[in-house]
Parts: structure tokens; sequence; C-alpha cells
């Protein structure tokens, strides 16, 4: 099993995350979010996989959100034009994404990371 980790060197939750694997001894491929953007039909492949919403996938707290003031204009968009603006910067993501295989999780809480990658 190959775990993927989509994160931000800068983010602090990532670098909880990275920790957390560290600590546990769980393996990890790692990729820059913003320099190695996940492609389009990844992230739509991982939101089906979830079965989380698309709007859970972005950065809500970041100021590129904030900037293309998508917490107004995300609610009229279709589903193809969240993903086609989630996947056009690596900085609208919600980080880290982390799966493989079977699994996906979306940011970093504790509980969950145990859970599903213990």
């Amino acid at each position: 099993m190959t775990i993927t980790f989509y994160c931000y060197p800068k983010c602090g939750t990532c670098r909880k995350a990275k920790n957390w694997f560290d600590t546990n001894g769980v393996g990890f491929v790692e990729h820059h979010i913003v320099e190695d953007t996940p492609s389009k039909a990844l992230v739509k492949e991982l939101i089906e996989r979830s079965e989380l919403d698309i709007k859970k996938f972005f950065n809500t707290s970041g100021q590129k959100y904030r900037e293309l003031n998508l917490k107004d204009k995300l609610n009229d968009m279709t589903f193809d034009e969240k993903l086609d603006v989630l996947t056009s910067d690596g900085m609208l993501m919600k980080r880290p994404l982390t799966f493989d295989e079977n699994h996906v999780t979306v940011g970093f809480k504790e509980a969950q990371f145990e859970q599903t990658w213990k």
C-alpha cells in the first residue's frame, strides 16, 4: 500500500501530519501541492472515492480562496466548474490531501489518521 501525501511544506497542518507519519513509522510519497498540483481527473476520482462534498476539498481559510471570493461563488457553480477552479491552483486545495488505493483523507485530524493510516 503506497500512501500519497500532497502537502505544502510551509503549512503547519501539513507539518503536523508529516510528523505523525514519521512518529508512527508510516511511509508515504510526498508531493508539493503547488509545484505538482493533482490533476483534474485524479481529484475527481478522490472526491468520488471519499464520498465527501467537493467543498470539503477547498482550503476555505486560504488567501487565494478569499481573493477569488469563492465563498459567494461556489454555490452557483456546477461540479465541473468547481473542479476546474479547485485544480487551477494547489493553494486552493485543503491540505494535506492523503490517499492510497482504498482511503482518502483531507486535512489533518490525528484521530482520523490513527484510524485510517495506522
